[in-house]
């Protein structure tokens, strides 16, 4: 595990006049978000929850630091970070914060090395993990236990369980499910 500092929101647009921003927040609960004290966002700024609410997929939040709607808009697209030591203590070895992931190795069941983890970005249909392998561009694999039965923070890796054919864009041959016939 890294001592890096954990991502746990990202800033948005401003809301309003009086220097609210929207906020998507990492936590879970969402709201957890303000239990961590004040926020690291970068170039030495740190920022206190004021107050917040929910609004649907956001959080709208004021920052003690920040006074008006000027001010807010300088935050747009800023990272939140907190100190790992702010965090609660995970349980068990199976509890583990995505930031623990970048970085592990990425191998299939049979132990051969796909690649390592770079991030794990969810755009709004879940978590995926993104592999950066030996050569060749990233890729995309759903971070669910199907397709990633095992993650071994200790052991420095996450065992993954493509389906056949998964990453190397392969077709199936005519007359299996999904090809067209031909002649038809």
């Amino acid at each position: 595990m890294s001592d890096e500092p954990i991502l746990v929101g990202h800033v948005g647009a401003a809301h309003g006049i009086r220097g609210e921003v929207r906020v998507k927040s990492f936590t879970d609960p969402v709201d957890a978000l303000a239990d961590y004290g004040p926020l690291d966002a970068g170039d030495g700024l740190r920022l206190t929850i004021e107050r917040m609410r929910d609004q649907g997929t956001m959080l709208v939040v004021k920052f003690r630091e920040i006074a008006d709607r000027t001010a807010a808009e300088k935050l747009n697209g800023r990272d939140l970070f907190v100190d790992r030591s702010a965090l609660p203590e995970l349980g068990d070895e199976e509890t583990f914060y995505h930031a623990d992931l970048i970085g592990l190795d990425a191998v299939d069941t049979a132990g051969d090395l796909w690649g390592h983890v770079v991030a794990v970005p969810n755009f709004g249909a879940g978590d995926l993990l993104e592999i950066r392998p030996v050569d060749g561009t990233t890729f995309y694999l759903p971070f669910t236990r199907a397709l990633v039965p095992v993650v071994d923070v200790k052991g420095g890796r996450v065992v993954i369980d493509p389906p056949e054919g998964f990453f190397r864009g392969e077709t199936p041959e005519e007359g299996e499910d999904g090809a067209e016939e031909k002649g038809s």
